[in-house]
């Protein structure tokens, strides 16, 4: 950041702690993202231990990011609470219809606000951002239906003010890559289960750990279809890569492996909203 853009965002920072602090108390919903890690520091930088961090563990939310929870909370002096969610046993989740993120942010957040009463704590925020307002996010009903805070959306930050303020402030987020739970790699309609969501867990972490950065393995019943930044292809097409993906991946339990030419994007599973299988989804 040049020094005049600094100077804007850190009074734009300024007017965020101001809003929470206006709160008296808040439970952060934390995964470990970029956004909620950015949240919940501006939470502790402005009501101190009047902030808490509410962490969901379920099979959706691989155990690498309840590990960086955990540590950050830790290092930072953030209270958190950790609190089981098992979105398989909410009415028809496990079916993905279109409006799946409705019912787990619905069943999520009511776990947190009793949580929020029994602790005293006044408000409840999560961490979307202006950028979310563009894609398909049903998610954000369950937000406004329950009187979920939305600090980052309401003091009109972006991602990539997120991520300038996150480095600025030393913040190991900064440049971490997107993330969105394992349930989002799943087509509309297409069964979810625990079989399938550890395979895509396992699969995404393979990845990771060889020096992939930005990425989603989308399921398609048997089939893994690898979407990773096109900066990333020619590493990926490298033949002892390339085999090494396909044979551990069929290990996981996967049959067919594809790497998907368009390259990563949010929401890739939204570009079948208009067709006919995902009007006829439950």
């Amino acid at each position: 950041m040049n020094p005049e853009n600094t100077a804007d965002l850190l009074q734009k920072y300024d007017r965020l702690k101001a809003h929470l602090a206006s709160f008296g108390s808040v439970a952060v919903a934390f995964s470990s993202g970029v956004d909620s890690t950015f949240l919940l520091h501006a939470a502790k930088d402005a009501l101190g231990d009047k902030a808490i961090a509410v962490t969901a563990s379920s099979c959706s939310f691989p155990g690498r990011e309840l590990s960086e929870a955990k540590a950050f909370c830790e290092k930072e002096g953030v209270r958190q609470f950790i609190i089981e969610s098992n979105e398989l046993e909410i009415e028809g989740f496990s079916r993905n219809p279109k409006n799946r993120c409705y019912l787990c942010k619905r069943e999520l957040f009511g776990k947190i606000k009793k949580l929020a009463n029994e602790q005293g704590i006044a408000e409840i925020a999560e961490g979307s951002n202006l950028d979310d307002n563009g894609d398909y996010r049903p998610g954000l009903q369950a937000v406004a239906e329950l009187g979920i805070k939305s600090p980052l959306r309401e003091t009109g930050f972006t991602k990539q003010e997120i991520r300038d303020l996150s480095k600025h402030f030393g913040l190991p987020t900064w440049n971490k890559q997107s993330f969105a739970c394992l349930a989002s790699r799943f087509p509309y309609g297409d069964e979810i289960n625990e079989k399938k969501l550890g395979m895509v867990d396992k699969a995404e972490q393979l990845l990771l750990d060889m020096g992939f950065h930005q990425l989603r393995v989308r399921i398609h019943d048997s089939l893994a279809r690898i979407e990773l930044s096109p900066d990333e292809f020619g590493k990926f097409m490298e033949e002892r890569t390339r085999l090494e993906v396909n044979k551990r991946l069929k290990e996981f339990g996967f049959i067919y492996v594809t790497l998907d030419v368009t390259g990563y994007r949010t929401g890739s599973m939204n570009e079948t909203l208009g067709s006919s299988r995902s009007r006829q989804a439950p």
